[in-house]
């Protein structure tokens, strides 16, 4: 019998959402780097082997599997495994659950946190390789994001040409925290990849960045750090706007997940605001920062960060119904009743929301 969460097994419930529903968050992990090993040279499965490597550290600080909001307790596997960690689970609690038509897999396994060049470039192939293999390839509702090594752009460029084209790839994932800001110059190699390839960059929750994850210093405790990543999404969307990523790149697309999205109206109108005011000192930002967003940013309704529902609804017709894509963030424990933030919508978003905007966004 399929097991999902209440709030998302209610969108099918008689009454709820009918239409087609397109999941543009669907976690999946790596069980083991030793699940790896087959896409990897013997060179490196000895190193591994000889040093005792194993999941990368930032995987376990970023995500906790012990924390509550980390994973479902439905969805935790009996045998006391990796949740989200094979198709099985997969299929039976994200896919069948609530009928998906498509889902987009994003694999954050703390690749960032690996400092060795060589052997961070050789996870990342190894974990998209075995995306293809194990995922892509076995269930054709699934598309991904290729994951790259964060701190060294020609590898992170390479990564993208290698695997850029496989037409299950929809997307590269670019974990929040990073060694730079993401409107920084040196990353415009790793765009001009991403643009050939008519791929979405994502960013996502998590990530290794030179220092610490507030302007003040280290947080103390993991709930600070949990509530204060939303200040990092603001930093990197106001990078990108303000350095000109857009100007630079018409046609990018950025897809900002694992953050809600009541809190993007309020930063809209302040980019807007000192926009008018200081735009002489970046005269390549030709047009009102909103109106940056409305043409290249999209959000996910996961985790829905306001109550009630009919609040979220207020935030979307501010930000635009064409602004938002479904995503149920699984397997991650984020209160959110779905079916009353659909009851509360106008009867034009939702299909937008639940499915078309995802179609169009992502080319699928």
């Amino acid at each position: 019998m399929s097991v999902s969460a209440p709030g998302l097994t209610e969108i099918r419930a008689p009454g709820g959402w009918a239409g087609p529903v397109i999941d543009v968050d669907v976690h999946v992990h790596v069980p083991s780097i030793q699940t790896l090993f087959p896409y990897m040279q013997q060179g490196w499965r000895d190193f591994i082997v000889e040093r005792a490597v194993g999941t990368p550290p930032s995987f376990a600080t970023v995500y906790p599997q012990n924390a509550g909001n980390v994973v479902r307790p439905e969805w935790r596997p009996e045998n006391g495994g990796l949740a989200a960690s094979s198709l099985e689970l997969v299929r039976e609690q994200a896919l069948d659950a609530w009928a998906v038509e498509r889902a987009i897999l994003n694999c954050y396994w703390g690749i960032d946190s690996v400092r060795h060049p060589d052997l961070a470039a050789t996870i990342a192939r190894a974990v998209n390789d075995w995306l293809i293999d194990e995922w892509l390839d076995r269930d054709d509702r699934l598309r991904a994001s290729l994951v790259v090594p964060a701190h060294t752009f020609a590898d992170a460029v390479a990564e993208i040409e290698r695997v850029g084209s496989h037409p299950g790839f929809v997307q590269v994932m670019m974990p929040v925290r990073a060694m730079q800001t993401y409107g920084r110059r040196n990353w415009w190699p790793v765009y001009d990849a991403i643009v050939a390839h008519d791929l979405v960059m994502g960013m996502t929750w998590g990530g290794t960045s030179e220092g610490p994850p507030t302007p003040s210093g280290w947080p103390s405790y993991y709930a600070e750090e949990w509530a204060g990543e939303q200040g990092v999404f603001m930093s990197q969307l106001t990078s990108m706007v303000a350095e000109g990523v857009f100007q630079r790149y018409p046609t990018f697309r950025l897809a900002v997940l694992d953050i809600g999205f009541n809190w993007v109206p309020s930063l809209m109108w302040r980019l807007n605001k000192e926009w008018k005011g200081l735009r002489r000192t970046i005269p390549w930002v030709n047009e009102a920062p909103s109106q940056i967003f409305r043409d290249h940013i999209r959000f996910t309704t996961a985790p829905l960060d306001a109550a009630p529902p009919s609040e979220s609804a207020r935030f979307l017709r501010w930000l635009g119904e064409e602004m938002v894509m479904f995503a149920s963030d699984y397997p991650h424990a984020y209160p959110g009743d779905y079916r009353r933030f659909l009851d509360a919508l106008p009867e034009s978003a939702r299909p937008k929301i639940m499915a078309d905007n995802a179609r169009a966004f992502y080319r699928l």
